[in-house]
């Protein structure tokens, strides 16, 4: 029969059956794998993958379709991450919106009422409670990036009644939820009255240090910055150059232009600055695993009856 390897850790019985059935309707024998390691032998005449990283890719002469659970494709887009250079990719955005977005509501709450420092005071059994806070409330809102994660993004801020949100993206379409949208080209205009951004944008040639020292600057006194798209976007010297001078009010950073963050990187010691290792949209809940595997499916009966598949990643571009 014709192969399909599932290398995804964590499924539960019941998605895995759902999987079984769905491919076995189009004649696909599915072999489940926890790691891609495990699936070595058995992917080099795989037809379709389903799993992260190109360790997969690269042994798969045969292959005609590989979904990422990642929204994240920049493994894939290097020479030689293809044994079969016309695979289709897809990758799995839109899973994520709902995880991300409480992530930077989380982070967004913690910088504006001080909580890191509150910690640190009852840690040592203090007893104050005079620190200034910020709210939501009543902030002008920029979102760097209105897809999914930006739309969810939106929904959730809204109810904390900011002045208003703002998106920006390539074409400078209107966007559900958003009050309004511009181009890349009006980032200088627009930052200027930002009171929070937020980066939710893919690795491209067109992100990388869309956010220099430059645009940094044009950030009002106390703005707050959170990025969970990709390190690249953003300068994290001039960031936390920023940061330590006080001009900012705080930045969450969940994604850095290199991970592992290193131990000697000077981020681990800026202030006002929140780190965390990169977990706003993993695959740790159940929720978003799960929207995973029905994308996933829907794009596997699409295959099966030859139709246009969805979330189809231009490797050429990128995205």
């Amino acid at each position: 029969m014709r192969k399909l390897v599932v290398a995804l850790s964590g499924l539960t019985g019941e998605e895995k059956k759902s999987i079984q059935e769905m491919a076995e309707r189009y004649g696909l024998n599915p072999l489940f794998f926890e790691r891609p390691e495990d699936a070595l032998e058995e992917v080099r005449d795989a037809e379709i993958v389903f799993g992260q990283g190109t360790l997969l890719t690269e042994r798969a002469e045969h292959l005609s379709w590989c979904c990422t659970p990642f929204a994240g494709v920049e493994p894939y887009l290097r020479p030689g991450a293809f044994a079969s250079p016309d695979a289709i990719l897809t990758n799995s955005s839109g899973a994520y919106g709902v995880t991300i977005s409480e992530h930077i509501v989380m982070v967004t709450l913690e910088m504006m009422r001080r909580e890191g420092e509150y910690r640190e005071i009852v840690a040592g059994k203090g007893w104050r409670r005079d620190l200034p806070i910020r709210s939501i409330h009543g902030s002008r809102v920029l979102l760097f990036g209105t897809g999914d994660i930006g739309r969810e993004t939106a929904k959730r801020l809204r109810a904390f009644s900011p002045k208003w949100i703002r998106g920006v993206n390539r074409s400078g379409r209107a966007t559900e939820g958003i009050d309004s949208t511009a181009t890349m080209d009006a980032m200088d205009q627009l930052l200027p009255e930002t009171d929070l951004l937020i980066m939710s944008l893919p690795s491209t040639a067109e992100t990388k240090r869309v956010m220099n020292a430059d645009r940094l600057a044009l950030l009002p006194e106390g703005a707050f910055l959170v990025n969970v798209g990709r390190g690249s976007a953003l300068d994290e010297e001039a960031l936390c150059a920023l940061l330590r001078s006080g001009r900012l009010g705080g930045a969450a950073l969940d994604v850095f232009d290199t991970e592992p963050l290193p131990e000697h990187s000077p981020l681990w010691s800026c202030p006002r600055l929140h780190i965390t290792p990169h977990v706003a949209g993993n695959m740790t809940l159940s929720f978003t695993r799960a929207q995973i595997v029905r994308q996933f499916l829907e794009n596997l009966d699409r295959y099966g009856r030859g139709e246009e598949l969805l979330h189809v990643v231009d490797r050429k571009r990128g995205y």
